[in-house]
């Protein structure tokens, strides 16, 4: 299935976004992930069926990932955006938790489906 990102944007330093995903599917383990030029795609936050949440040191506190079944969307609301922020945002799907059972939620690998990507820039 092809995800669809949207709400990337640029904005000043302690701004925020909301990031939104689709289709999610109410059985699935989503996650978010970013892309800064140069740098390898990193794992951003994770949200399991029971609505377990983890996320990157980094964004702890500032970030909050969510999901809608209802409107079958992945939210990522981001609030004091730092500079270091900016970079390329994908949701990624693993639809029924299936690669969950091997695959470290944290890693590239453990999701199947993958969204092109919205870019968010934070500038001083």
């Amino acid at each position: 299935v092809q995800l669809a990102e949207s709400g990337g944007g640029s904005v000043q330093t302690g701004g925020s976004l909301r990031l939104a995903c689709s289709p999610a599917g109410d059985g699935d383990c989503m996650a978010w992930f970013r892309e800064a030029p140069r740098l390898e795609r990193e794992w951003v936050a994770t949200i399991e069926t029971d609505d377990y949440v983890r996320y990157i040191d980094a964004v702890k506190g500032r970030f909050t990932i969510s999901k809608d079944n209802n409107k079958h969307t992945l939210y990522l609301q981001m609030d004091r955006l730092k500079v270091e922020d900016t970079a390329m945002y994908y949701c990624a799907s693993d639809p029924g938790c299936v690669l969950a059972r091997v695959v470290d939620r944290t890693h590239r690998m453990g999701y199947s489906d993958w969204g092109q990507g919205t870019q968010v820039t934070v500038t001083s």
